[in-house]
């Protein structure tokens, strides 16, 4: 190779290597997601008979707003002309992504268990990809043999190994959340690059609050208020800052670097995620069929997160 070879070679591994970096930090930030929000089900799971679902919901978006306004308020404020520019789309995000998709989650913990949760909502990356394939991307032989492994993982999973899938209404109930999810994370690709991302976070949430308030005020006149007691409070933070205003941040940069497909299949690692957390906080066991299914998604997800 001449000096003017290697010269000219160099912006191209450059380049590589970028690359190569972005690709890691978006696993390593849908990872974070991922493992954050499988403890959101459970939480959502222990305030099933102490808060009703809406007001778990809004409260959650309460608390999150006041986490994320020392960072994100200024931002936001200097790119006011930007949110009013895109406000057709954000508000469309926020309606799919905070105010109808937790709702979602917090009226399926009413019927089923965190596991289940959990499990359903590992299939939502399948509609992630079903998306970007519509809109034309290409998911690659090898994602798409590793997306189609860990779907067989969770499908096995819900199943227990048979074909018969009873149901309960929680788990419809998060088969409709898998859809709404699903969606914003889709939607997210077309998030206006200008748009900082603590801004859009902010945004998002002001506004998810803004159109669950009047559910929440139906909520309390019908259902009442709850007592505020550590086994509601606890749950709440724990949604509110880490669940909300964390794990959203991770998966919002995560999608930018890598795409919803990719960070959809790190996503199927959710329902190990949850097993893990129900077995060390509630003492349930992990049987043989649990552990053929867990290597079934782990061997889906680090196939279909390898270019």
């Amino acid at each position: 190779m001449t000096v003017l070879d290697r010269v000219s070679s160099t912006p191209r591994a450059t380049a590589a290597k970028r690359a190569g970096q972005a690709s890691g930090l978006g696993l390593v930030l849908a990872a974070v997601a991922t493992v954050v929000w499988s403890g959101s089900f459970v939480a959502s799971r222990a305030l099933h008979d102490s808060v009703p679902p809406v007001q778990a919901a809004f409260w959650r978006w309460l608390i999150a707003i006041a986490a994320v306004a020392p960072l994100a308020a200024r931002e936001t404020w200097r790119q006011r002309a930007l949110v009013r520019r895109h406000l057709g789309f954000l508000t469309v995000a926020s309606l799919l992504g905070i105010t109808v998709y937790n709702t979602l989650v917090n009226q399926a913990g009413t019927s089923t268990t965190a596991g289940n949760m959990g499990m359903i909502m590992a299939a939502s990356p399948v509609l992630m990809a079903v998306h970007e394939r519509l809109t034309g991307a290409r998911l690659g032989a090898r994602r798409t043999v590793g997306l189609l492994i860990a779907c067989a993982g969770v499908l096995l999973l819900v199943s227990k190994g048979s074909l018969d899938l009873a149901l309960a209404p929680g788990d419809l109930w998060m088969v409709a959340a898998a859809v709404s999810f699903a969606s914003y994370s889709v939607l997210l690709r077309r998030r206006p690059a200008e748009l900082g991302g603590l801004a859009f976070l902010f945004t998002t949430f002001v506004l998810g609050a803004l159109m669950l308030a009047p559910a929440y005020g139906v909520s309390l006149a019908v259902q009442g208020g709850f007592a505020a007691t550590p086994a509601t409070v606890g749950p709440l933070v724990y949604v509110g800052v880490l669940s909300s205003a964390v794990a959203f941040f991770a998966w919002n940069k995560a999608i930018s670097l890598i795409g919803a497909a990719r960070a959809g299949v790190v996503y199927y690692l959710q329902p190990v995620c949850v097993a893990l957390l129900s077995f060390a906080l509630l003492g349930e066991a992990t049987g043989p069929m649990q552990l053929v299914c867990m290597a079934l998604i782990l061997g889906g997800v680090v196939l279909g997160s390898r270019r």
